[in-house]
């Protein structure tokens, strides 16, 4: 998984007032939970543009002004309701040898036969929960789409991995193709014509000349 820097200062008053203080400066107000202490922080708002508005998810090096630095990932972030910018960032560390659960963005590849055919796509889960070493955290899950027909279902246990485990159960949904009322003859007429091509295949005469050699 991609990491991104963040260059702080350590918040010495954590106060409503200094809080205040601080968006008024353009920063952002952190906390960094998991480590013996809990460290309070600020960065520039606009130091945050990579993580948060981002497709993918990412690690985060949270770079302290004394020279320390910390592994950690993106836990809660809260927006000014109308405004939308960033009121308030929670981090939580990383520590090697230990995994951690992260929400992983779900990417879908390919093109499926039933939306061809007049389906529905249907995203039911746009993100996985996701537990591994911090090195082992994808960036994305891709679900690949190509052979669902009307009807069918891709399950979460096509995402999985060998270097992560997804924690969600086997009959979770990720993604499925949706009935439209114009699709269902289209797929039936579709596949008619896959048995009857099969069968010319096999038996190297279609129906149609084996009944005329019957009538003759």
């Amino acid at each position: 998984m991609k990491s991104i820097t963040i260059n702080g200062s350590q918040r010495e008053s954590v106060g409503k007032k200094s809080t205040k203080a601080l968006r008024n400066a353009g920063q952002v107000p952190c906390v960094l939970y998991g480590g013996d202490q809990t460290m309070h922080f600020s960065a520039p708002e606009l130091a945050f543009s990579k993580l948060v508005y981002t497709p993918n998810a990412h690690t985060v090096v949270i770079a302290i002004e004394n020279g320390e630095t910390y592994d950690a990932v993106l836990q809660d972030i809260q927006f000014h309701p109308v405004t939308d910018r960033i009121l308030h960032v929670d981090f939580y560390r990383l520590f090697k040898g230990k995994e951690i659960a992260m929400d992983i963005p779900v990417h879908i590849i390919g093109t499926s036969k039933g939306v061809l055919n007049g389906g529905i796509l249907r995203k039911n889960r746009r993100k996985l929960r996701v537990k591994a070493l911090p090195k082992n955290l994808p960036d994305f899950l891709e679900a690949d789409i190509t052979s669902l027909k009307i009807g069918s279902k891709l399950y979460v246990t096509a995402l999985e991995g060998e270097t992560y485990s997804i924690l969600h159960s086997d009959n979770t949904v990720v993604v499925q193709i949706k009935t439209a009322r114009t699709a269902v003859e289209e797929e039936e007429e579709e596949e008619e014509l896959e048995e009857g091509a099969e069968a010319t295949t096999e038996g190297g005469e279609t129906p149609a000349a084996e009944a005329s050699e019957t009538k003759e």
